[in-house]
């Protein structure tokens, strides 16, 4: 079943644009598959990831250690194109999170959350959550004037919905799902500058400036390479629709003229900070439950419902398991 339900996904996935990359732990057990009154082709199938950012592919770890068989599904082509790759890189143990939560304990005793995909929908069906797949070629030539209709629907035991910036509104394309389950959601841009014109790091460790509005300022990282690296800022931002979401379509640009907000910045911390010596590094941006000036949100778990809807930076280096 194994070879027929490769094959089911390599027929909707034939473009040399793949949109899904499906990785494999194990053997992936499946029924035999069916067919819906609309002609589409149902598999049966143990545990499904969506999204093979670092929460989607720590997540199909564990389930596979526990003996779970898992198939990941990831609208790019590889592993770790979104939020996984923009992002400080730095290990946090939760400092910054209000005491007795549960992301604090969650970190402060190992545990790891990860994430990042592309399903378009999905619908409950005798209490389980059918998953919509259609090829990325045919979303990014949507209109929306029409329904875009699935190629596949996958029937899972499990559902780990780990889609990063598409997570939020992946959600509420799940027809049957309370919406009183999916919060609201917030988007805030943040760019990276590094430092250049000096020959000696003027730094031995990393450093925090107090938290701003929104994010944990804009601090100093060094990377493996002896880099140093400066933010982010955030920006807020809105307008975010589905496709854009979906397909990854975001600014990612870091324009020169940002340097001048950061300058300021960083010599509160580092008043020999020479003009001129910032160039412009990378952009990420970051889904968030809580909005400007809002307070921190702690994690919402409901029963036999997994989604990480809004991990932020720090949150990456969360371990859960189920």
């Amino acid at each position: 079943m194994l070879k027929s339900k490769i094959q089911s996904l390599e027929r909707i996935s034939s473009s040399s644009s793949v949109v899904f990359k499906i990785l494999k732990s194990r053997n992936i057990a499946t029924t035999t598959g069916s067919t819906s009154s609309s002609g589409v082709p149902k598999e049966k199938v143990d545990c499904v990831v969506i999204g093979a950012g670092v929460v989607g592919l720590a997540v199909a770890r564990e389930l596979t250690l526990k003996g779970r068989e898992v198939l990941v599904l990831e609208s790019a082509s590889t592993f770790g194109t979104g939020i996984s790759s923009r992002n400080s890189e730095v290990i946090h143990a939760g400092i910054y999170y209000p005491p007795n939560s549960l992301k604090g304990e969650a970190e402060n005793h190992g545990a790891t959350f990860s994430y990042n995909t592309t399903v378009i929908g999905g619908h409950i069906e005798e209490n389980r959550l059918s998953l919509h797949i259609s090829e990325t070629k045919h979303l990014e030539n949507w209109n929306g004037k029409f329904p875009l209709q699935p190629e596949m629907v996958l029937i899972p035991k499990l559902v780990v919905n780990s889609a990063g910036l598409s997570a939020p509104v992946l959600a509420k394309r799940f027809d049957g799902l309370r919406s009183a389950v999916i919060p609201p959601t917030y988007y805030a841009r943040g760019c990276y500058f590094t430092l250049s014109n000096t020959t000696i790091c003027p730094f031995k460790h990393l450093i925090y400036p107090i938290p701003e509005d929104g994010g944990l300022g804009v601090h100093v990282t060094l990377d493996l390479n002896g880099q140093v690296k400066f933010g982010p800022n955030v920006e807020w931002i809105d307008g975010i629709d589905d496709v854009s979401s979906f397909l990854n379509k975001f600014d990612y640009s870091v324009c020169t003229n940002r340097a001048k907000l950061f300058y300021p910045e960083i010599r509160k911390y580092y008043p020999n900070l020479k003009d001129g010596s910032l160039d412009p590094g990378y952009a990420g941006i970051r889904p968030k439950l809580s909005g400007p000036r809002q307070s921190p949100v702690d994690f919402v778990i409901q029963e036999c419902l997994i989604m990480v809807l809004a991990m932020s930076q720090a949150d990456l280096y969360t371990k859960c398991c189920h």
